[in-house]
């Protein structure tokens, strides 16, 4: 991967990525880890991150217990997708398809739609609470913010994520210097103008909660960062070459992804622990509530930050979700994936800006439900990379007859186990249709659905635990004997085992 403003002006040219699913051939891997610092921290340099200290203030645990679990949760979970990457330089192609050496490759349909699932719910949050905040600071500055405002914005909104989206990869390089940029700096002067809101009376009176409510607040954490990016986090690196270093591609992702929300959750815990009423009105709407301690003259360069910091990560969504489609068998090519994925986006924020009551307790619910099966992938995943010394057959991830399998049982209902597990002990009674989840809290004398681990949320760590270790016992035989087998020649069909 190399950065997009280098090279001579032919290269430079902009036009849309006819790459799909197929490996990234040696003449177009090029550039080193540190590049993945731009697009990870533009993703993630939003100031949404503000609003997570509000969100884990929720949780009802002091200051340095949030701090502590803020921190864990985004380092942690951002090393996650750091070791993700590193599939995506040895085998050079998207993450859901890399997920084909331990689901094989028609058995890896079943992940890449709870991975499309995934992005397609993040790009549409995102792309709602960017149009939110618009319509927020047009009605702070008299110029409107009713239904014409909101149509307006989100119109922009979508259409600037779907394009560079359906574009591709160079134009998202490209888009992700600028936010980064743009919003680091625009991003310091909020942080100057409102560091007087902060009390540390009021913040340090704040009583610590208990050890269940610190490990709910860490998991919450780790599904609203890392695990949000964990099934997307190959689709970038797939550029590097092969002979990137691999410490190079975990560092550079996890530093990139991290240092801006590392910053923003601190300055949002210090706001929020200092009023009762800030937090509140993060829960509906967590970035309009943010302009409510700026002076008048900043809102305008405060809509800037926030809808690119947004956009920023809608875009890495949209196209990893539009990947992801792809790999869960619709024959289509890339952009027109994308761009279903736009549509669908769309109608969501539709819901989301001019319909829907509440954010917190469906966006809570969403990142929960949906981090149980991530997590059990996760764990899945690296595990069959950690068991892995020799690079991919690419030959092979396409070929269901190849030494991959096509529907292999054991990764499929392991997953399928680590996930009832983990939904059996969640709960999320803020969000509609989801009381059938902690079901094993009373039989595991957890004190049930209402006891004292309701809110932990230990189902997504059980998951993550899970799919790693029954992976590592149950698949080392499996991996050892797909790397004894010969190079398949382009052309032909290893016989299936």
């Amino acid at each position: 991967m190399t950065d997009p403003l280098d090279g001579p002006p032919a290269a430079r040219r902009l036009r849309v990525e006819t790459h799909g699913l197929d490996v990234i051939g040696d003449a177009e891997r090029k550039g080193t880890p540190r590049t993945l610092f731009w697009p990870w921290f533009g993703a993630n340099v939003s100031v949404l991150g503000l609003s997570y200290g509000a969100f884990v203030l929720g949780f009802g645990i002091s200051f340095p217990q949030a701090l502590t679990a803020g921190v864990l949760g985004i380092v942690f979970s951002f090393l996650l997708c750091g070791l993700v990457a590193v599939a995506g330089k040895r085998g050079s192609a998207p993450t859901m398809v890399l997920g084909r050496a331990a689901y094989g490759v028609r058995g890896n349909r079943l992940p890449s739609v709870v991975s499309w699932m995934l992005t397609v719910g993040w790009e549409t949050v995102l792309c709602a609470l960017a149009t939110l905040a618009t319509a927020t600071v047009f009605g702070r500055l008299g110029w409107g913010g009713g239904t014409g405002t909101k149509v307006v914005a989100l119109v922009l909104v979508s259409g600037l994520t779907v394009v560079v989206g359906v574009t591709g990869f160079d134009l998202i390089m490209r888009l992700q210097t600028v936010i980064t940029v743009v919003t680091g700096v625009l991003t310091a002067a909020y942080v100057a103008l409102v560091a007087d809101r902060v009390h540390w009376s009021a913040v340090s009176a704040i009583p610590g909660g208990s050890a269940q409510e610190f490990i709910g607040a860490l998991v919450f954490m780790m599904t609203g960062f890392g695990l949000g990016w964990v099934n997307a986090a190959a689709d970038y690196s797939r550029y590097l070459p092969r002979t990137s270093s691999s410490r190079g591609v975990v560092g550079w992702t996890a530093l990139g992804a991290s240092l801006a929300p590392l910053l923003l959750l601190v300055l949002g815990l210090l706001l929020a622990g200092s009023s009762d009423a800030l937090g509140t009105a993060v829960a509906a709407d967590p970035i309009g509530a943010l302009t409510t301690i700026l002076p008048t003259w900043f809102l305008v360069p405060f809509a800037v930050v926030a809808v690119l910091g947004l956009v920023g990560g809608a875009v890495l969504d949209i196209y990893s979700s539009g990947l992801a489609l792809l790999s869960a068998g619709l024959r289509v090519p890339r952009p027109l994936a994308a761009l279903v994925d736009g549509l669908l986006m769309i109608a969501g924020s539709v819901y989301i800006v001019f319909f829907a009551d509440d954010f917190l307790g469906p966006f809570t619910g969403f990142l929960t439900t949906l981090g149980v099966p991530v997590a059990a992938w996760c764990g899945v995943f690296l595990a069959d990379l950690a068991l892995r010394r020799r690079a991919y057959d690419e030959a092979d991830l396409y070929r269901p007859r190849g030494r991959y399998g096509d529907v292999p049982p054991v990764p499929l209902l392991l997953t399928l186990a680590a996930t009832a597990v983990g939904w059996g002990l969640v709960t999320n009674p803020a969000a509609g249709g989801l009381d059938w989840q902690g079901y094993l809290l009373g039989p595991l004398g957890l004190g049930g659905r209402s006891g004292s681990w309701a809110y932990a949320n230990l189902g997504v760590l059980a998951a993550l635990v899970l799919g790693f270790l029954g992976a590592l016992a149950l698949r080392r035989g499996r991996v050892r004997w797909q790397e004894e087998q010969a190079p398949s020649a382009a052309d032909g069909e290893p016989a299936s085992p």
